[in-house]
This record gives structure tokens, sequence and C-alpha cells, in this order.
């Protein structure tokens, strides 16, 4: 049996030289008051054990994490149809690229750049009918997977991307020229924005990622939330594009299913073992904590426990 205790505070002293690389999400403007200097790491084992260091229950913007949720939502209720809106490759762009949008004729690569996140709200608010029951239907699904009622968002980081987010609007509104997008843009994207917004800290987090390390079913307390094969569907895609354009180099380096958001998380799956949350808000080139993917390449390197 391995001390996880002893490995995480070991990774955080290790991690110390790194602690101040990077930048925070300055584009957003109430994502750029945080205090960049944070830190914090999370492991939920199948039992319900729980070890953590560093900054563990405070709550933070969890951004494009709420894409792996959101996807599981869109995935249970449309199966293989949601494919038809959304693909499953890597894009090998940036998370925002109109480009590669418009030479695609308005189909998203995958469902984790923003352009694809943005078609998997719009397909939940046809399915829900509105925009409140849309958000609500997100937000009591990661409360189920968390286990805990008392998730929520932030307004304030809500109604910053909502009146910052101009190229999240031009791609959903690209998308409605092509046919791919049902909704009207504006309120479909300020429903991404609002998922986006939802807050969680490193502990809820990794409880909440626990169903997907157990083939749908939450190994706690049994309860079924998606088939093995959408389990299955949703690691292979977190895998490749869980990370934007730094997904296969993610890979190398942790070798773990995972996926980040410009808020500083990353959440990660150790299939049949556990669930891995990381935060710190300074972020590498392509968008990802640089410390939580330090922290992460650090873990499976003394624990063994990449897929690979």
């Amino acid at each position: 049996m391995q001390n996880y205790q002893q490995i995480l505070e070991e990774i955080q002293l290790e991690l110390q030289p790194y602690l101040h690389k990077g930048t925070v999400a300055n584009y957003i403007p109430a994502l750029s008051k945080v205090n960049p200097n944070q830190f914090a790491m999370s492991i939920t084992l199948f039992d319900g054990t729980t070890y953590s260091v560093g900054c563990s229950q405070s709550r933070f913007s969890i951004q494009s994490i709420s894409k792996v949720f959101t996807f599981t939502k869109a995935l249970n209720i449309y199966r293989h149809n949601l494919y038809k809106k959304v693909g499953r490759e890597p894009s090998g762009n940036p998370f925002n690229s109109l480009v590669q949008l418009e030479y695609e004729k308005g189909i998203p690569r995958n469902p984790f750049i923003n352009a694809g996140a943005i078609v998997v709200t719009d397909a939940l608010l046809t399915h829900y009918q509105k925009t409140e029951k849309t958000f609500e239907n997100i937000l009591t699904f990661i409360q189920e997977v968390s286990d805990n009622q008392n998730i929520g968002y932030d307004p304030m980081v809500w109604r910053s991307e909502c009146e910052h987010g101009f190229r999240n609007l031009a791609l959903a509104n690209l998308m409605k020229s092509f046919g791919n997008l049902e909704n009207e843009a504006s309120s479909t994207v300020e429903t991404y924005f609002k998922h986006c917004a939802i807050t969680m800290n490193t502990q809820e987090l990794a409880r909440s990622i626990l169903f997907l390390a157990n083939h749908g079913i939450d190994p706690i307390n049994g309860k079924k939330f998606i088939t093995s094969d959408q389990a299955k569907r949703i690691n292979a895609v977190m895998l490749t594009c869980g990370h934007y354009d730094a997904s296969g180099d993610f890979a190398f380096h942790v070798g773990l299913p995972a996926k980040s958001g410009v808020g500083g998380g990353i959440v990660a799956v150790v299939p049949k073992k556990m669930g891995i949350a990381v935060f710190s808000p300074r972020l590498n080139s392509w968008g990802n904590s640089l410390l939580g993917t330090k922290a992460l390449e650090l873990f499976t390197a003394k624990t063994g426990f990449s897929i690979f």
C-alpha cells in the first residue's frame, strides 16, 4: 500500500521552484484577480478515503472542467447521434480557434474545445427546452456525482465572461450560420459561461470524477450514472483532447485521462483506483495549469499509475 499523503507532500515540496512560473487567465477579468500562488491537490479512493495538500477546501471556477459533465449528460441523452454535431478528434489548434471551425463547416473537432462545448450546451438546451432548466440539470448532475448539494456557481465570474466573451459568441454565431446551433447564440453562450462559472475545490472535484474511474458507476454509493461503454468513450476523449493542443504532450508526460480549465484546475482519472484533482491558477502557454500539470507528472512517476 502506497503512502499517498507522503507522496502528495513530496510533490508539494518538489513544486516550490515552479511556484511563480506561468500567468493567470487575464482575458477573463474576474479570473485575473485570484491569488496566483495557490496550490492544492487531492485524491479520492474508491472507499471514499481522501488525501490532500494545500488549499484543498478553497473553491475556484472550474471553467472547462465543466465540459466533462456536459459531455456526459449530452452523450447519455443523445447517444451516438451527438457525434453528428461534434467530433471526437484532437483539434491541434487553440481551444477558441475560429479558423478551424470555418474550414470544417461549423462542426467542432471535439466536445472539449470551446466550440464543441457550446454545441453540447446547445444540445442540452434543446432537450430541456428552457435556459434555466438546462443549467439546473447540469448543476444537479455535478452535485450528484460529487455527492454534495452545496456546489454552486460564481455570478461575478459568469457576468465577467458574458461581458468579455466576444470570441465565444463569434464561435456560436459561426456555427449558427452553418446550421449547427439550434438555439439562439446568445442564450447558448450565456448558459455555457454559467456552467464554466461553477465553483468547486479539489476535494470535491476528485470525488466528482470517481464514476469515470469505475465504468460509469459511483464506487462509494453504487449509483450508476452512465454505461461502461460511455465511460470508456469519455475517458478516451479526455486523454486525447482534454488539454487542447497540448493533449499529446500531457499524455506523454502524465499518461492519464484528464481535463483542464483556465481557472487553474485539472481533474484526472486513474481507472479502477481513484480520482485526482489539482489547482494552481498560473497557466502555461496552452492555457493549462503549469503547476498542476507538473504535479500530475510527478504523481504518476512516483506511483506508477500512468495507464501506459
